[in-house]
């Protein structure tokens, strides 16, 4: 699987993440590889209704109604036919005791991809979660056109995956190759998550079919 997360950088906005989300869904027919779009609140259900695929959100909230302006509900999101939504990026990082509190109410059907950025995260406050996907990413290789966890610290994609045996990781942080996620997938993660490296690039269906070539 590939989580392609449109961040809000100025590539995404309007129709060009109609345009993106387009080429997500070709080079997963293509490639027979999972693909998702990770987008903003703004876009989702534009991208689900024109687009017809499988769209995650870039992060929720823990209250799912109510009296709680500005925030994201993920039973909003459900009823809205979005499949899922990130947790605790890096750059949208929540408390544990938020993490926790929005698995505990959140959508049966409502797919949840927490990350977690170390060892010590997935030993202590991670330990027992259990979401449907842990994603790894250590801050310090996200947007890394040079370097990644793949190719700086691949012990511990392996570590991470055995700390979870029941929950499927998926890689992130500096992905910007086949090999990245060959190795990845060697290590027995089960898919990645990749932003800048698709969503700077001058051809991003060439990039992302290189990419998914490595299943």
């Amino acid at each position: 699987m590939i989580l392609i997360n449109f961040k809000i950088y100025k590539e995404t906005f309007g129709d060009r993440a109609l345009e993106l989300a387009e080429i997500c869904k070709r080079v997963s027919q293509k490639s027979g590889v999972r693909i998702i779009p990770v987008v903003s609140a703004l876009d989702a259900v534009r991208i689900k209704e024109k687009i017809g695929i499988e769209v995650f959100l870039q992060a929720v909230d823990e209250y799912s109604d109510g009296a709680k302006s500005g925030f994201v509900s993920p039973f909003q999101a459900e009823v809205l036919k979005i499949d899922g939504s990130l947790i605790n990026h890096s750059e949208h990082k929540i408390k544990p005791g938020t993490v926790k509190k929005i698995l505990e109410n959140y959508p049966q059907n409502f797919k949840s991809v927490v990350c977690i950025g170390s060892l010590g995260q997935a030993d202590g406050w991670a330990k027992d979660i259990k979401p449907d996907w842990i994603a790894y990413e250590p801050k310090e290789f996200i947007g890394n056109k040079e370097k990644s966890v793949a190719s700086e610290k691949p012990d511990i994609i392996r570590k991470m995956v055995e700390r979870y045996p029941n929950v499927p990781v998926l890689v992130g942080a500096g992905i910007h190759s086949k090999e990245d996620v060959a190795v990845s997938l060697k290590l027995g993660a089960k898919g990645v998550l990749i932003s800048t490296f698709i969503m700077k690039a001058k051809d991003p269906e060439k990039e992302l079919t290189e990419v998914a070539s490595a299943f």
